[in-house]
């Protein structure tokens, strides 16, 4: 799932093509992409967007006038794509947005079940579909982080994926964070040290601005991810192969070596909780 650096990466890539001209035509989407049906998206016809804001994973284009906002999230396989004029693009998009001059704007969902969303909103709607996420985490410093830590008792890599504690990290930067922290992904929150908040904080900052650099640059996965999918593979601080615990929805990427004490993690499946 793209997550803060890659969301980000996308918002100022997009935001002075889609405020360049007034959209001329608002769809076609599929069935399962649009969430909304008022107002409908033919409102959009006509305004022009002043740019493009980002809140955690969520992608938000404002209408000029200030009257509607038109909100994107793109879970797991949603991706978006502005196209020139005359660039031919999918014949099928999940949806999109035809602007005047001849550019488009397309989301694509390369997946058997159609996840990613759409949807139209007025902005008051808007703010209350958003409110139930946390802090951006980006930016974020070690006393708000110790604040949220304290409140939610939970491990820390379920509780950092928990976008109602923090916004905008999922599995991939999840990985990350925890790696640079030498931290154990099964560590409960409530029991980091004062020096242990002040690692996670600082590296939940560095490593979500490397990201974000590298995604600007073009960088693939390959070259953006030290930890994440890198099964195997020799970790980049201390050589040790990188280990993995598997849980239906997710994997979680992990150094025994530095961040667990050369103990391997078991998930729930196969044993108790190790930390």
């Amino acid at each position: 799932m793209p997550e803060l650096p890659e969301m980000e990466a996308w918002r100022r890539a997009l935001t002075d093509p889609v405020s360049a001209f007034p959209v001329e035509r608002a769809g076609p989407a599929h069935i399962a992409t649009l969430k909304t049906f008022d107002p409908p998206l033919q409102t959009l016809e006509g305004r022009r967007f002043r740019g493009v804001e980002r809140r955690g994973k969520r992608l938000l284009f404002p209408t000029e006038d200030g009257e509607l906002v038109l909100l994107v999230h793109l879970m797991t396989a949603g991706r978006l794509k502005m196209l020139g004029s005359g660039e031919n693009g999918p014949k099928t998009p999940a949806f999109r947005i035809e602007f005047a001059g001849g550019s488009k704007l397309v989301l694509t969902e390369n997946a058997r079940k159609k996840r990613a969303g759409v949807w139209l909103l007025t902005p008051k709607a808007a703010r209350e579909e958003l409110a139930h996420l946390g802090p951006e985490a980006l930016g974020l410093d070690a006393a708000g982080l110790a604040e949220i830590l304290r409140r939610e008792a939970d491990r820390l890599h379920p509780l950092l994926r928990d976008q109602r504690a923090v916004a905008g990290i999922g599995r991939a930067w999840s990985n990350e964070i925890l790696h640079a922290a030498k931290l154990s992904p099964y560590a409960l929150s409530t029991d980091l040290t004062d020096e242990e908040v002040e690692r996670l904080a600082t590296a939940m900052n560095e490593e979500l601005a490397r990201g974000l650099e590298l995604r600007e640059r073009g960088a693939g996965d390959d070259r953006t991810y030290r930890v994440h999918n890198k099964l195997g593979q020799p970790c980049h601080v201390c050589g040790a192969p990188i280990a993995q615990v598997d849980f239906e929805e997710h994997t979680i990427y992990y150094c025994p070596d530095c961040q667990t004490g050369g103990r391997v993690l078991k998930d729930r499946r196969l044993s108790r909780l190790l930390r």
